[in-house]
């Protein structure tokens, strides 16, 4: 008899973009080797959906909400606290503005409140009502949904998202969960992978494979926008040379499998 499948963690990924320095780059951040999930791998700032994500309070503290359902909400606002805790670059404006905050504003928060935030001690409610902020939802922009294979021990259903870098914050790694970071150009990033340069997990790679198809950040913005984002659950199966995991051809990636031990 088959053992029945784990259930699924919503979780959410941010792939910060920028092109301002004349070269079209990504954020990523190089895992802890004892994290119990792509420990040493280079990856995008993400995580999963904390309860605190859920709150409804919430909604009036975000521009972009409106039109979410709960779950689509509660990823969203996982997407942005990850960011924050993540890599120190927060997705908010002032509630009276139009522009996202400045690093000026930025670094005191982050000062004050991003231990805390990370070790549940305050939430992205009590931030957003103690300094009249907004939750910039609307930024991100959907690229890819992804669901950790039915016979993993631990599954993640995964949306990852592009956000285009606001230009006057600084990103780096928490020095915790990651212990480096790097701005890179997606195919540099791929060819790293490749030659086994740098350990990257088979997701990641995917979608920088996919994301290096464009040439700036505002072609990876249209073709987020353009085309449809389907669904990934990898499935294995045999292949002519052994055990293989396959993707769907629609999910519109470069390949559709690939050897089963590539994607370990």
């Amino acid at each position: 008899m088959s053992q029945p499948s784990s259930a699924t963690i919503p979780s959410s990924t941010v792939l910060l973009l920028r092109d301002d320095r004349s070269l079209f780059e990504v954020f990523m951040v190089q895992r802890h080797h004892q994290i119990d999930f792509a420990a040493s791998a280079l990856v995008f700032p993400g995580g999963k959906v904390d309860p605190a994500d859920r709150d409804p309070a919430l909604r009036t503290a975000c521009t972009g909400a409106n039109e979410l359902d709960d779950e689509s909400f509660a990823v969203r606002v996982s997407a942005v606290r990850e960011t924050f805790e993540e890599c120190g670059v927060l997705l908010a404006r002032r509630c009276d503005g139009d522009e996202l905050l400045p690093e000026s504003e930025v670094r005191p928060l982050e000062t004050r409140y991003r231990a805390d935030l990370v070790a549940g001690r305050v939430t992205l409610r009590d931030i957003t009502a103690a300094h009249d902020l907004s939750l910039a939802l609307d930024v991100l922009v959907p690229f890819a949904h992804w669901i950790t294979p039915v016979f993993m021990p631990k599954r993640f259903d995964t949306h990852f998202f592009l956000v285009p870098a606001p230009r006057d914050q600084v990103a780096a790694h928490d020095g915790e969960e990651s212990v480096d970071s790097i701005w890179i150009e997606p195919q540099v990033a791929v060819a790293d992978a490749q030659a086994k340069r740098r350990p990257i997990i088979f997701p990641t790679l995917r979608n920088l494979i996919k994301l290096a198809r464009s040439g700036s950040v505002a072609e990876a913005i249209e073709r987020a926008r353009r085309d449809p984002i389907v669904t990934v659950l990898p499935t294995v199966g045999k292949g002519a040379g052994g055990p293989v995991i396959r993707i769907p051809a629609e999910a519109d990636y470069d390949l559709t499998e690939a050897p089963l031990d590539d994607a370990r």
